[in-house]
């Protein structure tokens, strides 16, 4: 599988947040989105997640589902937990099993639910409504939808945001099996996810710099600490 994004070009509003980008990601890797705030991390996440239009340009999941688009067959977990207060961790991640199609079966479905809970230390929790729930608990019920529901693709806009050490250690441990399953994630994040080695694509130009054609999209092999040189790819605009 590979995801492959040719010319994008992404306006918000009147502004062109995002102008020119090329990149192609495959099965089995990471690829990281960072860069200032206002790059346009968030927005190129939202859009291959079909939730903002392309102004030009096009993405394709190469070896995916021809009959279905790219946001049907992804993960996308935004700034926003997702979840109900009122319901229940459990009856959280139950909604988000039925409504993604996570199991055919019942039985399956709820299999799928508390193995997820056990998985993100949230088992003790299930019977609890998630207004209760810490910031950090809240998250990791949130990014729970990622194990109730086979997706190919992940599109994490800055996961990490109220996890401690010890669970972003955990989230990086899933999204590995994720990867070796032969999944692929994009991740917005201003921190190391604690992953070995991932490829970073790097929007925006120097926060000193004028916005405009100047300003340059920066992809990487990295693991935040490898010292490899950085190719310059293709221009970006940068939101004003």
């Amino acid at each position: 599988m590979r995801l492959t994004a040719e010319n994008l070009s992404i306006r918000r509003g009147n502004r062109l947040v995002i102008d020119g980008l090329s990149f192609a990601a495959d099965s089995g890797e990471v690829l990281l989105l960072t860069g200032p705030n206002g790059a346009g991390k968030t927005t190129l996440l939202r859009a291959i997640a079909g939730f903002l239009p392309l102004e030009s340009g096009n993405t394709t999941l190469h070896g995916g589902d021809t009959e279905r688009e790219i946001g049907e067959q992804s993960h996308y977990v935004g700034h926003a937990n997702g979840i109900k207060s009122s319901l229940t961790a459990a009856e959280n991640l139950e909604f988000w099993c039925a409504y993604l199609g996570g199991s055919a079966t019942r039985t399956h479905r709820r299999d799928r639910v508390y193995g997820a809970l056990d998985r993100l230390r949230l088992a003790a929790l299930e019977d609890i409504p998630a207004a209760y729930l810490s910031a950090g608990q809240k998250r990791r019920l949130g990014l729970g939808r990622l194990l109730v529901a086979d997706r190919p693709l992940w599109l994490l806009d800055e996961p990490t945001v109220s996890l401690d050490a010890a669970s972003v250690a955990l989230l990086a441990g899933i999204v590995e099996e994720h990867l070796s399953g032969g999944g692929l994630v994009l991740a917005a994040t201003h921190i190391p996810l604690g992953l070995g080695s991932a490829r970073e694509l790097r929007l925006g130009g120097s926060p000193a710099a004028s916005p405009g054609p100047s300003d340059s999209m920066i992809m990487e092999e990295t693991g935040f600490n490898t010292g490899l040189p950085s190719v310059d790819q293709s221009r970006q605009g940068q939101e004003k």
